[in-house]
């Protein structure tokens, strides 16, 4: 299947019905359609900067995971800085966005392909295992089904990827509090068995979201100097890092109410 990158967004245009006698409101909907509009030519232009925007490397990641665990709004989180409230199509088939970071006065773009979940579009995605250099594998912790299924998809991981694929396993919506179905620890506990890189995520609130593709960047980067091993990045090391850096720093405290 060919994707055209002018052409990479959906848009959904929502029409009121006509019911019981009441007028449609063809006002409100010629500005939905124009709103559409608009905003697909906003990213048709954006996808045209990203084509004349410099960079030093390629390297592909895709999305994986039950349909409902937030790929989606993990790559719009990253890519666009937006949380997709509400109701939104899921993805049919394949989709990608790409994104230019730096790593260390090397400008890498990352080629992220955002994939269906549902089973029917398995053979689809399966052709698509072999090209990518690294592979963020999403759980939603408020779905112990999701987590469950995480090892069908790692031995399909083995089955089709290369061997030598960078495979970050995430558990998302990490801000559900009280839904929460699946233990951090519980994630930690599978990565350790599988010897894949992990961490927590929210596309709601923010959190880790960049700290997962910029690891995956800095870990591909680092993997295409050649670096020896005396010297190699590891993309755990780093994630652990970072974190520890984050959870240290003092807390402000909220204005007192006097």
């Amino acid at each position: 299947m060919m994707i055209n990158e002018e052409t990479n967004v959906r848009q959904v245009v929502r029409v009121k019905s006509h019911v019981d006698g009441e007028e449609d409101d063809f006002g409100k909907q010629a500005n939905c359609i124009k709103t559409n509009v608009e905003s697909f030519e906003s990213r048709r232009q954006s996808l045209k900067r990203e084509d004349s925007e410099t960079y030093d490397v390629t390297e592909k990641v895709m999305l994986l995971g039950d349909s409902g665990v937030g790929k989606t709004c993990l790559l719009v989180r990253f890519r666009d800085g937006l949380f997709l409230s509400g109701n939104f199509i899921s993805t049919v088939g394949i989709d990608f966005r790409n994104k230019v970071v730096n790593v260390d006065q090397t400008r890498v773009k990352l080629q992220i392909w955002d994939t269906a979940g549902q089973e029917r579009f398995r053979s689809v995605t399966h052709a698509y295992y072999r090209d990518a250099h690294a592979l963020l594998l999403l759980y939603d912790v408020t779905n112990k089904t999701s987590f469950d299924n995480i090892r069908a998809w790692l031995g399909e991981i083995r089955e089709y990827a290369q061997d030598d694929v960078v495979i970050m396993l995430l558990g998302n919506k990490a801000d559900a509090g009280v839904e929460r179905a699946v233990r951090r620890e519980e994630g930690e506990r599978l990565a350790r068995e599988y010897n894949v890189a992990f961490m927590e995520t929210s596309a709601k609130s923010g959190q880790n979201v960049d700290l997962a593709f910029l690891a995956i960047a800095r870990e591909l980067k680092y993997r295409q100097s050649g670096q020896k091993d005396e010297n190699r990045f590891n993309v755990q090391e780093y994630i652990h890092e970072k974190l520890t850096q984050h959870d240290s720093k003092p807390q402000q405290c909220p204005p007192c109410n006097t």
